[in-house]
């Protein structure tokens, strides 16, 4: 029977060191990432997301437990071998260049060309392939400056998939979309998770459009970090706890937030 796991975690306490005095954010966190599925990591700001991103893609170590990839500690993996296993997409600001969009998806390529940017007839086909999953082969010849947030994420995506990870991980995609290409950017990821069989992990603050979407979904709260399918964690009453706000109320039967 085929493995679908891609990474799991198993008691991670994640935070930071400093001076030997350790800062935990949250503990005892067993996470399971499996092929072709939409995962959505939720939780109030400041909770430890962009931390627990962190520690889960080799960025950071844990303060305690494990994170395998493939069955192996994350944290032991050259950084070439990290590339052609995982995928990472920030909401950042790219450094200016005069890089075409197809030569952005491009670099997605450079974990398999020595860094040295020779691209074979597969760094090509994998490289168009991308552009037609995401359908942004009118774009390939814009400047990335010329296009809308909204194209540049797509985009962004793109390069992950010419990558040819089995796992891409996304810190907060829809930032700075309006609720349209929130959409669309949600139902591509959808899309591609079926077509592809990638799992593919997303942080969010779009709550009520990630329990539509999402096969699953990971809660971080004060008290726990918890996994399951959206359908659960509301049977449970997972949400209720997501905001210590008595105006922020978690109705069951809706199936999202409302103002009291």
């Amino acid at each position: 029977m085929e493995n679908k796991i891609i990474l799991q975690s198993s008691k991670i306490s994640i935070g930071y060191i400093h001076k030997k005095a350790k800062n935990i954010i949250a503990s005892d966190i067993d996470l399971t990432l499996e092929k072709g599925k939409l995962i959505a990591l939720i939780g109030a700001n400041g909770i430890g997301k962009s931390t627990l991103i962190r520690t889960i893609t080799g960025i950071q170590k844990p303060i305690s437990g494990t994170v395998s990839l493939n069955e192996k500690n994350i944290h032991e993996l050259d950084s070439l071998t990290l590339a052609q296993n995982l995928s990472v997409v920030l909401t950042e600001k790219l450094p200016p260049s005069n890089l075409t969009v197809w030569e952005l998806i491009a670099l997605g390529r450079q974990p398999y060309t020595n860094w040295i940017g020779t691209l074979t007839d597969n760094d090509i086909a994998k490289i168009n392939e991308a552009i037609e999953l995401t359908e942004i082969g009118h774009l390939t010849s814009k400047r990335h400056y010329e296009i809308s947030d909204g194209q540049l994420q797509i985009v962004l995506i793109a390069r992950a998939l010419s990558q040819d990870t089995p796992l891409i991980i996304l810190d907060e995609p829809t930032t700075h979309l309006d609720l349209e290409h929130k959409v669309n950017l949600l139902k591509l990821l959808k899309k591609l998770t079926q077509e592809t069989q990638k799992c593919i992990l997303f942080s969010t603050h779009d709550i009520d459009m990630a329990i539509q979407i999402a096969d699953e979904m990971i809660i971080m709260t004060p008290e726990n970090t918890i996994q399951d399918q959206p359908c659960n964690l509301i049977t449970k009453g997972s949400f209720n706890t997501l905001f210590q706000n008595e105006h922020i109320v978690f109705d069951n039967k809706k199936g999202k937030f409302v103002i009291s």
